[in-house]
């Protein structure tokens, strides 16, 4: 009788022999060989994993996206910047290998409509006649529109699999590489590695000001850093005053802390918008009009601290958010002279000049066009001068939707854990949409793809609240 040996054994052999392999080879190829084998054998074993679970896929994407920038600079030449496409196209490889365990009809929603309507809206951007480059189509519509396109199916599909568990992990994942990356941060004022020097010669103009370092830890700028670490500062704030165990509202405490010295350390101003307006929206969404105005009236005090008092200006982080305020800031007036160039340029032009013809794509792709002269400075700005008053008006139109039908979905969930979750989730993602305006932040990564699944969570929560009602009853009946 034929012996059949077990899978699980022809992997150690497998291994094993490999091993021997390398260590016999090494010596006369050098390092070449063993670290090939080892990207490989753990693109092996993550694939195994994959397949076994696509979920791994989705929650290594989020992880990956705040450590992509660091990577590319420590790792100068690898093209990490392709790993998102490269790791959800994998993980909807595994999807579809696992087809028969996924309920499709989550994906008949409005979310999936107007992300492929957009998807699509992008796609066309190519005919412009403005006849921007496709290089710079290419590289623009990946953050505009693809990431969107595969990210939110996707993640209705694998977190409506796994239930309401899927929401603590996207939370704890985001909670846990921000306080990360704030630690990191804090490294940063102390001590460079030598990929941060070599962007600090690059980015002196904006990343020293008065002296001072902004800092920028993982992520690609210091603007980025900054309003990624309010969004999850606001969610954290949000979990710590919920009715959780104690531990679990210290742990969300402790990050809330780590997360607002990485925010102030980061001289961004667009952060203090991220808190402003994704505070005032987790108060509407949990109708509680009385906190609605005390929350306010906080709110006016602080503004009326920093435009009308010069108390703490000795201290960089405070001076450098007083700025926000001050309409004579330099930076701010000539955001405004840029808004007026391209609205007289814009007026013959409703479909605007098409995708990566503005900003670092129009640089190395649209050299030779007027609007690449012209900073955004601004993601609202941005999709302006590409799609046109009428691309604008249809992005502003389903950005103000979406977060309309998140309110509306939110105001209908009973279970008080869940719902404090996801009013967190929306009042940070609607945070990061207004602060767009300042900078570009919901276009890139991590808050993009942040904001993905968050969109999806809320839109799969009444699903949710049902599996935990049914839950509650079952545990505790009448």
């Amino acid at each position: 009788m034929e012996m059949v040996i077990p899978y699980s054994r022809k992997v150690i052999v497998a291994c094993v022999s490999s091993a021997l392999i390398i260590s016999v080879m090494t010596p006369r190829i050098g390092l070449a060989l063993p670290v090939l084998a080892s990207v490989f054998c753990f693109g092996l074993i993550y694939t195994i994993f994959l397949f076994k679970d696509p979920a791994v896929g989705l929650y290594t994407t989020l992880a990956f996206c705040f450590l992509m920038p660091m990577l590319g600079r420590e790792l100068n030449g690898v093209p990490f910047g392709i790993g998102v496409e490269v790791l959800l196209i994998g993980t909807w490889i595994a999807v579809l290998f696992n087809h028969h365990l996924y309920d499709w009809s989550v994906l008949r929603v409005d979310l999936v409509a107007w992300t492929a309507g957009w998807f699509i809206i992008s796609v066309l951007e190519v005919f412009n006649p403005a006849g921007a480059s496709v290089m710079g189509w290419i590289q623009e519509i990946r953050n505009s529109a693809l990431h969107a396109m595969l990210l939110i199916p996707l993640a209705l599909l694998i977190l409506q699999q796994k239930k309401v568990s899927s929401v603590n992990c996207i939370l704890w994942i985001c909670l846990a590489v921000s306080v990360l990356a704030a630690v990191n941060g804090y490294r940063q004022l102390k001590i460079l590695t030598p990929g941060e020097q070599i962007f600090l010669q690059e980015m002196a103009s904006t990343h020293l000001i008065w002296g001072k370092l902004r800092v920028f830890s993982f992520y690609t700028d210091a603007g980025q850093f900054g309003a990624s670490q309010a969004h999850i500062l606001l969610v954290a704030v949000l979990l710590a005053l919920g009715p959780f165990k104690w531990w679990v509202r210290g742990l969300c405490l402790v990050g809330a802390v780590s997360l607002l010295v990485g925010m102030m350390i980061s001289g961004t101003r667009g952060a203090f918008f991220v808190l402003f307006f994704g505070a005032f929206f987790s108060l509407i969404l949990f109708k509680n009009f009385k906190a609605l105005l005390l929350g306010g009236l906080a709110m006016m005090l602080l503004v009326g601290f920093l435009k009308f008092t010069t108390i703490g200006n000795g201290n960089y982080e405070i001076a450098r958010l007083r700025t926000a305020l001050d309409p004579q800031d330099a930076s701010l007036n000539l955001r405004f002279i840029n808004q007026r160039k391209l609205a007289d340029y814009l007026k013959t032009r409703p479909f605007g000049g098409g995708l990566g013809v503005i900003g670092v794509w129009g640089h190395e792709y649209n050299s030779d066009k007027y609007l690449s002269t012209i900073e955004p400075d601004s993601y609202w700005v941005k999709v302006w001068a590409m799609y046109g008053i009428v691309g604008f008006t249809i992005w502003f139109c389903m950005m103000m939707y979406l977060f309309g039908k998140c309110g509306g979905i939110i105001w209908k969930i009973r279970n008080p854990k869940l719902k404090i979750k996801l009013v967190a989730l929306t009042a940070g993602a609607f945070g990061v949409f207004i602060a767009s305006y300042g900078n570009e932040v919901i276009n890139r990564v991590p808050s993009s793809l942040v904001v993905y699944v968050s969109l999806a969570l809320i839109y799969l929560g009444p699903a949710f609240d049902r599996q935990v009602n049914r839950m509650n009853s079952l545990s505790n009946p009448s």
